[in-house]
């Protein structure tokens, strides 16, 4: 047997390389997983020279090699061409090496024997030049005489490093091995991306379970994975500040802006609905006789309406905050159902008692699309806009004196807040109609001018405007 000094080739790369027997104490023997084959030994040891009658030789594919083999110091150069000693009996468990083994290329291959000496079948086997090539291909071939191939696959990095050569060689065993454990594991980034790359080469059976865990059912999966945390965080969820600060993260961090944008206008469009009709119930209630029935009823529709009210200022935060909110401010400055439902059920001290903070959550939901409209985050059409203030300036006037709300940024009150983005908004309408809305908005006055300078700077703004020359059109 041949010792690693005696392997070495010289500098000059046309010379012959010597070639390399591997003995079982070798120095690539050192870095192959250890493997039981105490179960096989009947038909013969792996690199027995003894028993073999099969010496295959491993060579490195120099043409599509990336290394350079004229280095005298590479490393791939002593392992350029590796001889193994093998045995026919274990061979046939690859259906590879079982056609090799065949009577076909038996007599093509074989080696006359000398008196009792068995006949020797010489093989070559070109392997990729890479630095663990060899040494992968070595591990599969002592896999060979084991009857336990899964407890030698014991890591992810294993099961990848000889997979591909076990499909290459037709080891059936070794491939269910490789596929079983890679299925059972966790994988890192890197792992899966390796994985990935050798499903193509699997039949679909075999690939169906590493298929399962990165290849989503449908197209839509992200959308419904992120729609359902959304709805869990907001009614669901016991620890909910958390898990809305969490989901709040994973919408700024999404890859899709289009998907974020469908899955938080379901969402909104969901809760709103649910607003919408505990309103309407309450504002339009149909009677029974028990009249205790009657005011649970109405009780549990305002706070169903309060609840998820606060779902949709956090949904409508969200996507202002990605900007996203476009459908939010047509859908909602198309409510004059709903805003009449509102001022019906403002009129009745009923919800004082009830859900006291209702008004506030309602004209915080107004005012934060308002404030986005007014600041370019949603650039709404010209009727979104004067729609959205007609609708929602009576529930803001009805509401003015009973939410005495403190925003802590600024420290005006909500109702100012809304005021002035409404002001502010129907600046940017056309006059006729910034006359008919600026009307309405003389109960933003005080009993001292000076506590609303924006009212008196939106109707300078507008005499000013109409106080100027008219603009002919000069065109031709």
């Amino acid at each position: 047997m041949a010792t690693d000094d005696d392997n070495k080739g010289g500098g000059d790369a046309g010379a012959p390389k010597k070639k390399q027997r591997i003995g079982i104490n070798s120095h690539l023997s050192s870095t192959l997983p250890v493997i039981d084959v105490s179960s096989s030994s009947a038909a013969g040891r792996f690199n027995d020279p003894a028993t073999a009658d099969v010496i295959l030789s491993l060579r490195l594919d120099r043409q599509s090699s990336s290394f350079d083999f004229s280095s005298e110091s590479s490393y791939i150069v002593d392992q350029s061409e590796t001889e193994i000693y093998l045995h026919s009996s274990i061979l046939r468990r690859s259906k590879y090496f079982d056609a090799l083994l065949s009577n076909r290329w038996q007599k093509q291959k074989a080696t006359p024997s000398s008196g009792n000496s068995p006949i020797i079948n010489r093989f070559n086997l070109v392997v990729p030049a890479t630095t663990d090539s060899i040494s992968h291909h070595l591990t599969v071939l002592e896999l060979l005489y084991s009857d336990d191939v899964l407890s030698s696959v014991d890591s992810v990095s294993t099961a990848i490093n000889v997979l591909p050569i076990a499909l290459e060689l037709l080891f059936e065993d070794c491939v269910k091995a490789c596929l079983k454990f890679l299925e059972a594991v966790p994988w890192s980034e890197d792992e899966e991306k390796k994985i990935l790359t050798l499903i193509p080469f699997l039949s679909e059976e075999e690939s169906k379970e590493l298929l399962a865990r990165v290849s989503p059912s449908t197209n839509k999966s992200s959308e419904e994975m992120l729609h359902g945390l959304i709805l869990s965080a907001i009614q669901n969820h016991p620890n909910m500040a958390f898990a809305k600060a969490f989901v709040a993260k994973l919408l700024r961090d999404f890859s899709s802006k289009e998907s974020a944008r469908k899955v938080l206008d379901k969402a909104f469009e969901k809760s709103f609905k649910v607003v919408k009709q505990s309103l309407e119930e309450y504002s339009s209630p149909v009677f029974r006789g028990d009249h205790n029935e009657t005011e649970a009823i109405q009780r549990l529709n305002l706070h169903t309406a309060m609840t998820n009210g606060k779902h949709l200022l956090w949904l409508m935060e969200r996507m202002i905050e990605l900007r996203v909110a476009d459908t939010a401010v047509v859908m909602w400055s198309e409510q004059t159902s709903f805003t009449a439902d509102l001022l019906r059920a403002f009129r009745d001290d009923a919800w004082k008692s009830i859900v006291p903070s209702l008004p506030t959550v309602v004209l915080r939901c107004t005012c934060r699309l308002a404030n986005a409209v007014v600041t370019g985050n949603i650039l709404a059409a010209r009727q979104v806009r004067k729609k959205l203030v007609r609708d929602w300036l009576p529930v803001l006037i009805i509401c003015k004196d009973s939410v005495p709300v403190v925003w802590p940024t600024n420290h005006k009150s909500l109702s100012v807040e809304l005021e002035e983005a409404f002001l502010r908004i129907i600046s940017t309408l056309p006059m006729s109609d910034a006359q008919e809305l600026l009307q309405q908005c003389l109960s933003f006055s005080t009993r001292n001018i000076d506590d609303c300078p924006h009212l008196v700077a939106a109707f300078t703004t507008w005499f000013r405007r109409a106080n100027r020359p008219p603009q002919l059109d000069t065109r031709t």
